[in-house]
């Protein structure tokens, strides 16, 4: 039985970096072994209808930034794709509760927010990747039951990861911090954290009231409705787990959460 996992995609940069947490990603890589599949839910993917990858073939490296180095535009990570195992996705989805509406994609490749994080991961891209979409317009408990839905696929050895940022605020980044953690941005996630741990599902869902500081960490909720994603395939044994936690720009947050 595989995990499933928040995982924060950072900077772009992130990809050509060898730091702490790029070798932290890389352990994780290795503990996984290869699984059947890794499905991603990232957050640079947004549409109102939940959307999956359709498709056996190459997914295209998508470059949906710009301002940063060449060498980064040159990098490819060409993963198979798996029509199958969206098929599986797909009726998952149908069969949740009253149903969740979804739609797929044949054309559809993989954005930083997914590979980033995967080519430190599985370097070799070897494990066929489902990519999934973010819709932010759904609160903390829509998203929750998402991910949810799609649990069982655990069982199989299949990897979910919710991809994105607890703290993504560009107004607050400070570029001349490398490594340091700002204490607001900190203290956030430490609140999400401690309620994750005691699986409060009631305190996270109502974030925006009672974390700290939740106004300045989640400006840009598509970044944060990936925890919510992630913790829901994690329903069933209730356990969440920090892999990695460290801050780049004072405020960008770098964590891992493994939920069993």
């Amino acid at each position: 039985m595989a995990s499933s996992f928040f995982i924060a995609h950072g900077s772009p940069m992130l990809a050509i970096q060898h730091n702490t947490y790029t070798e932290d990603m890389r352990k994780l890589g290795e503990r996984l072994g290869k699984p059947e599949a890794v499905v991603v839910f990232s957050a640079h993917w947004v549409s109102a209808t939940q959307s999956v990858t359709y498709t056996d073939g190459t997914l295209e490296t998508i470059y949906d930034f710009r301002g940063f180095p060449q060498e980064l535009f040159e990098v490819v990570y060409p993963a198979q794709g798996s029509v199958a195992i969206a098929k599986d996705i797909l009726s998952a989805f149908q069969a949740h509760g009253n149903g969740i509406d979804v739609q797929v994609s044949q054309t559809r490749g993989l954005d930083h927010g997914a590979w980033v994080i995967l080519r430190h991961m599985f370097p070799n891209a070897d494990v066929p990747v489902i990519n999934l979409s973010v819709n932010p317009m759904l609160p903390p408990e829509k998203q929750y039951e998402i991910g949810k839905a799609i649990a069982s696929l655990k069982d199989r050895n299949i990897v979910i990861i919710g991809s994105g940022s607890t703290v993504h605020n560009f107004r607050r980044m400070n570029f001349h911090a490398e490594n340091q953690a700002d204490p607001w941005a900190k203290e956030f996630d430490d609140w999400l954290i401690a309620r994750m741990g005691e699986w409060d599902t009631a305190a996270l869902f109502d974030y925006k009231r009672l974390a700290p500081y939740a106004a300045e960490a989640t400006p840009d909720y598509e970044h944060f409705a990936p925890l919510y994603l992630a913790m829901g395939t994690g329903h069933h044994a209730k356990k969440a787990a920090v892999q990695h936690q460290s801050y780049m720009y004072g405020s960008l947050s770098h964590l891992i959460i493994e939920f069993a």
